[in-house]
């Protein structure tokens, strides 16, 4: 079986958008409306500045993807970059598929001049945080505090 890393194209927004809906269910038991992230979906697309999807390929079918997104920071003079979105369909996992994807980010930020690579993960999913620790990811010292402004 091959696995391979691509860059996400427009024609992809559709399945981005369906796993977004599965993974909000899974990790938070949120219901996502589909319009709505179908838009988001597609406003990635639409301003590159916003960031870009990476989605995953094993045997030319599609099996996840996930969202980098940029950070600046002032202290490091470069760019964090985020990885978000996260979904691996449920018959490829564990099967080195998020590997995969993380692997290519962390060699594209290090290729564009990024200062890290960063991601958060639920406080009760110790299942994603095993997998972050044992790719020598770093559990950091910061609360995440927000402030919901519309839902």
């Amino acid at each position: 079986m091959t696995l391979t890393i691509r860059a996400a194209a427009v024609d992809d927004a559709d399945d981005i958008a369906r796993w977004n809906i599965a993974m909000a269910w899974e990790t938070e038991r949120k219901t996502l409306d589909p319009d709505t992230i179908g838009r988001g979906v597609r406003a990635v697309f639409a301003e590159p500045r916003r960031g870009f999807y990476l989605v995953a390929e094993r045997d030319g079918a599609a099996v996840g993807c996930l969202l980098v997104t940029y950070e600046w920071s002032d202290w490091r003079c470069g760019d964090f970059w985020w990885i978000q979105s996260v979904y691996v369909a449920p018959e490829a996992r564990r099967g080195g598929v998020f590997r995969s994807l993380y692997e290519s980010v962390r060699s594209k930020a290090e290729a564009a001049g990024a200062v890290g690579v960063r991601l958060y993960v639920e406080t009760e999913n110790e299942r994603a945080q095993a997998t972050y620790r044992g790719l020598g990811m770093e559990r950091c010292h910061y609360y995440m505090y927000e402030a919901m402004l519309r839902d």
